[in-house]
């Protein structure tokens, strides 16, 4: 692809949509481009909302992925408080929600992805809250005093994150999960029990194979969670986080392929993050996309993935090499524990331990029959996650045995 053609409109102004903004300039285009975002501030970084946003230890500008001024130096049109309701492939046009339509030559979908909704009785209540956005986060952070109490629904890693810093700023914190432990979906039992053990230990209450029936309130605000064998669970505040689904809805009506199973949606794309339109590509979490060192698709939130396919979208446009494909890998802070993710762990049937549990420094390999390492978690175990990434992306097989040995060091096990 040659870089003459006339505009690039980017619908979703998140950490996806900011990113692909930026590199394509720094790949090269000098045409024009136009990013839409629906809320009213620039671009920002969103998995601090749920620790150092809360906790007083971030600010609105150690969150911005770019100065605001970035974007007119360079001749960015950045449309804050709008967003792209529909696409017309023929002509080549979005339809803006203010009216105005806009004429594309390539356009980037970059819309992310929304929280799930609980079908439940008092979900409209004040007081029960999600947290996608800086204004979810700001209005959590606004509820969380000291003797303040927070249900949380739902025990993957936001809901985590979020317990721990309500915690740290004096009010008490219950998760509740369906589950019959946290983090069951995203997390083997090992460190499941880890984290929930971690927690407990500091005041967090957690309830597990818990149902919710409902949310319970008085004067139109929450005063509590009522589970499905009648306790009721009292708070002030009550955080639903049970997952997301991707912002598909207008690629769907403009006949792009996208998930159709009770996955989460997400837009389909290649490895250069094209759909099966050659002019629109989509990054970001409101994809799904191939995951080549493990033979299947998926669906990724976070933002390693939303920068591995900003650039494989700006490559392919600005007519570069397109990169090589990497290491899926998270993180997530808790307390002082940081837990960093690499890989993904399908097809593993063995865990081996590295490191030491009782003192909140390890990693836990895991392992398939022949002994290829499918993902690795670490737990302030940075040189573990490192080697991790390399051992997982070479596809080099190693056996529990010489990975639980201490005296053999990561550089050997990674080289």
């Amino acid at each position: 692809m040659d870089n003459q053609s006339r505009h690039i409109v980017i619908a979703g102004a998140g950490h996806a949509g900011g990113s692909v903004a930026a590199m394509l300039r720094q790949l090269g285009w000098r045409e024009a481009i136009t990013l839409i975002g629906e809320e009213p501030i620039p671009p920002y970084q969103r998995p601090p909302l749920s620790k150092a946003w809360l906790t007083g230890q971030a600010t609105a500008e150690s969150l911005a992925l770019k100065p605001v001024q970035f974007y007119s130096g360079a001749a960015i049109d950045l449309r804050m408080s709008c967003r792209v309701v529909s696409i017309n492939r023929a002509e080549k046009t979005v339809a803006l929600s203010d009216n105005e339509t806009l004429a594309y030559d390539y356009l980037i979908l970059a819309m992310g992805a929304r929280a799930r909704r609980l079908p439940l009785p008092g979900t409209d209540l004040a007081g029960v809250l999600e947290l996608r956005s800086a204004a979810d986060a700001d209005r959590l952070k606004a509820a969380l005093n000291p003797g303040s109490r927070l249900a949380v629904i739902g025990g993957g890693y936001i809901g985590l994150e979020a317990a721990a810093s309500a915690r740290a700023l004096g009010a008490a914190a219950t998760i509740i999960e369906r589950e019959s432990r946290v983090l069951a979906r995203v997390a083997g039992p090992i460190l499941s029990n880890f984290f929930q053990s971690f927690h407990h230990a500091r005041g967090v209450a957690i309830e597990v194979d818990a149902q919710v029936a409902g949310l319970e309130g008085t004067g139109g605000r929450i005063v509590g969670v009522r589970l499905v064998d009648g306790r009721l669970i009292p708070c002030e505040t009550a955080l639903v986080g049970v997952g997301a689904v991707a912002n598909d809805e207008i690629a769907r009506e403009a006949g792009l392929s996208c998930e159709t199973t009770d996955q989460g949606g997400g837009i389909v794309v290649d490895l250069a993050s094209r759909t099966d339109d050659m002019a629109i590509f989509a990054i970001g979490d409101c994809t799904r996309r191939p995951l080549p060192l493990y033979a299947r698709m998926g669906r990724l939130e976070s933002v390693p993935n939303a920068l591995e396919q900003a650039k494989q979208a700006a490559s392919l446009i600005c007519g570069k090499s397109s990169p090589l494909p990497e290491v899926p890998w998270f993180w997530s802070d808790q307390y002082d524990l940081r837990l960093q993710i690499a890989g993904l762990p399908f097809d593993a049937v063995d865990i081996a331990v590295r490191g030491n549990l009782d003192a909140a420094k390890f990693a836990l390999f895991h392992l398939t029959a022949d002994g290829n390492v499918q993902a690795v978690e670490a737990v302030n175990a940075p040189t573990e996650f490192m080697g991790g990434r390399r051992i997982i992306a070479r596809r080099k097989r190693l056996t529990r045995a010489v990975i639980e040995d201490m005296s053999v060091s990561m550089q050997e096990l990674a080289a």
